[in-house]
């Protein structure tokens, strides 16, 4: 979000191929050794072979159990009745949250790896509290966020619940309930309520606009088309993943030549109003 700004100006075009951008290992990238071409649509910026050697030292595949690092369990709220559970290495802080545009977070615990673990699947099963959600749901949801007061109130209601179940892992210590709010660092009354999809990339495709805000990988742009005066106001949602891999250069034209889909609905300014339709 630091990197685009609200009020940020962009103008570029995807030139050549969309490449896999390799194994990270650390703070080092190990670039591709297939030279793999990926979709330019699609969210995922590794090839499969890639993926897979990634996954082999994940700590989200459970590859890596001895990681010595202590966690902490999480549960984000995305909209009503959207409340998942997480964990994320302590060191991290709320970082996690704002990669996943979390609209409000609680901690749970704080533990070991594989006690963070236990307590995750612990809440899967006996609260059948979901470990994600498509990025569909969640855009639709911030077209119906209640108030702050409701939103802390759900989360809390399930940490609550959370905390009584039997079988919570002993070397878990437990967090008091807080919650943390992320309506004004996303900045979602700049959200207008008509929202379009911006589609994917293919060599030669410009994007052409103004940033109003960024909520996880989701960038919300006020478009210039191809109307007759080229201005065409335009807000659409775009998934900044989809330009991993591509060289961007400077956008020859002064419109928008991505594909633009009018599907969904973003959130009212003064937080909502409870009503959601036009969803993604």
């Amino acid at each position: 979000m630091s990197m685009l700004p609200a009020g940020k100006k962009l103008a570029f075009a995807a030139q050549g191929e969309r490449r896999c951008l390799g194994v990270r290992r650390g703070a080092r990238r190990i670039v591709c050794p297939y030279g793999a071409v990926l979709d330019g649509a699609s969210a995922k910026d590794q090839c499969a072979r890639c993926a897979q050697l990634d996954r082999s030292r994940s700590v989200a595949a459970d590859t890596m159990a001895d990681d010595p690092r202590p966690y902490g369990v999480y549960l984000a709220y995305f909209g009503p009745g959207l409340l998942k559970v997480g964990i994320t290495a302590v060191e991290r802080g709320p970082a996690r949250l704002v990669e996943q545009g979390a609209v409000a977070y609680a901690w749970l615990g704080r533990g070991p790896l594989m006690a963070a673990r236990r307590a995750e699947a612990l809440l899967g099963s006996a609260l059948a509290v979901p470990d994600r959600f498509g990025k569909a749901a969640k855009r639709a949801a911030r077209g119906a966020l209640p108030p702050v007061p409701e939103r802390a109130a759900e989360l809390a209601q399930l940490h609550g619940a959370a905390r009584r179940l039997p079988g919570w892992p002993e070397t878990l210590q437990p967090v008091e309930f807080a919650c943390a709010d992320h309506a004004e660092l996303f900045g979602l009354d700049r959200i207008p309520w008509e929202v379009a999809e911006l589609g994917g990339m293919a060599s030669g495709t410009e994007i052409v606009g103004e940033v109003l805000t960024g909520v996880g990988p989701d960038v919300y742009l006020r478009l210039v088309g191809d109307g007759d005066g080229g201005e065409r106001g335009v807000v659409a949602v775009m998934d900044a993943r989809v330009l991993s891999g591509w060289v961007l250069g400077a956008a020859v034209g002064r419109v928008t030549t991505a594909p633009v889909r009018a599907v969904g609905a973003g959130t009212e300014k003064g937080e909502g109003r409870g009503r959601q339709e036009g969803l993604f």
